[in-house]
């Protein structure tokens, strides 16, 4: 598959009458936002509105659920395929995308996991996503509707804004146009027959309701390990729709800009050969995660793999899919490194994975997701702060009388995101 990547940056977004691209300004219509957003058909919601959020601004934006970057498909199918669109093949064609810009979405919370984004202060350098200037959806529930029904709809509000922002871009000329591109299986390992074979080993959070990740509109907990090309990812094929602790999920902007796709397209030809990328789910019960990690394995082993990079989404419990995967593959001959973070309590002396074994000896950390943190007070929060005393990484003495915050980076967005989007590491001394 050969995917065209039209980019337009993005330099700040305005609020006025037309919604249009001018000068790398975007301007939104809010009537234009309700009306794309599907909000008045959705008996599931009472009410929305919309904010923009600048880097270095004085604001808080909490519980953050999604965060999303605007792309459109000019030719090869449509955006977040099986959701809004029909059920086409994405990955190949042309797809605008609109850089250095998010849609977030917020509101009354859905679930205890969901996180905070400051957009200045020690807390924005902890979250890649305090970088971006950004359009805040903010959508509240109607009585009565249950938590699942919320997530939904909050989810497609997100999705439909996002599509709607990056069709204002399609008629433009990109300022930079990069081109990714994975052949055929056989094809792609004639093409550099003398480079070590590597396959992205990509895990995702589907351990139960608020626990969702989707592939083409259907929940990754129903399926088996499948192949997808690179390009796929890139091109919505996968979409969250999860509350797993905020450090740690990936949201919809993670999966469109996965960053070890990224590296690895960097280096295909040069130092390796990327095949592809196995996606597999993380599972609650033992036999589900024996029969996934087996098969995982298996796939990457029949497509010839040498070498294998595991990412996973989530701690604890995904913890033994992670390590299980890593296993069997490794049993296979096929040098494997896994991705994660840690969970080593506030004085990082505590084992920080739940499970282990010998054969996982190349890890890559993105940091300990238990380290406290105090967020000063912002002059102005979106969304509802009340709710960082409940949220995964607070507690119910998180927030100060002064406005002040004091969490675990657990709570904050993106702080040691599976995949490398993240600033924080570390190394074995």
């Amino acid at each position: 598959m050969r995917l065209e990547l039209r980019e337009i940056y993005i330099k700040d977004i305005q609020f006025a009458e037309t919604s249009k691209i001018e000068d790398g300004i975007l301007y939104l219509s809010k009537s234009d936002l309700v009306r794309e957003s599907g909000f008045e058909e959705d008996e599931h919601l009472k009410d929305i509105d919309f904010e923009i959020v600048r880097p270095g601004e004085s604001v808080r934006i909490t519980p953050v659920k999604d965060v999303l970057e605007p792309r459109y498909k000019i030719e090869g199918g449509e955006f977040f395929p099986g959701i809004l669109g029909k059920v086409d093949t994405v990955g190949s064609g042309k797809t605008v995308c609109l850089k250095d810009m998010a849609v977030m979405t917020t509101g009354k919370i859905v679930g205890f996991q969901e996180g905070i984004i400051d957009m200045t202060g020690p807390g924005a350098d902890y979250t890649p996503f305090s970088k971006l200037n950004s359009l805040v959806v903010i959508a509240n529930p109607a009585d009565d509707v249950k938590q699942h029904q919320h997530e939904e709809a909050i989810r497609k509000i997100g999705l439909k804004v996002t599509r709607f922002i990056g069709s204002l871009g399609k008629d433009l000329e990109a300022e930079e146009t990069k081109v990714f591109e994975t052949k055929p299986l056989l094809e792609q390992v004639a093409e550099y027959p003398d480079l070590p074979k590597v396959i992205y080993v990509y895990m995702l959070q589907t351990q139960g309701l608020l626990h969702d990740t989707y592939v083409y509109g259907v929940d990754a907990k129903k399926i088996m390990p499948t192949f997808l090309y690179p390009t796929e990812v890139m091109d919505g094929a996968i979409v969250s729709g999860n509350c797993v602790s905020a450090c740690d999920k990936n949201p919809t902007y993670v999966h469109e800009n996965n960053q070890v796709i990224n590296a690895l397209y960097e280096e295909h030809g040069k130092t390796l050969n990327f095949l592809g990328v196995v996606i597999t789910n993380e599972n609650v019960y033992l036999m589900d995660k024996s029969r996934s990690s087996d098969t995982t394995a298996k796939l990457v082993e029949f497509l010839g793999a040498d070498a294998a990079i595991i990412s996973q989404e989530g701690f604890g419990n995904p913890d033994t899919d992670l390590i299980m995967n890593c296993k069997k593959i490794e049993k296979k001959g096929i040098k494997t490194v896994i991705i994660t973070d840690e969970y080593a309590g506030q004085d990082g002396l505590s084992q920080s994975l739940a499970d282990a074994d010998a054969l996982a000896d190349a890890c890559v950390t993105a940091g300990n997701a238990n380290e406290v943190i105090e967020l000063p007070k912002m002059d102005k929060v979106i969304g509802d702060v009340n709710f960082v005393n409940i949220i995964a990484g607070g507690n119910k003495d998180s927030l100060k009388e002064d406005g002040s915050i004091i969490v675990e980076l657990q709570a904050i967005t993106g702080a040691t995101n599976e995949t490398g989007f993240t600033k924080m590491s570390a190394k074995t001394i």
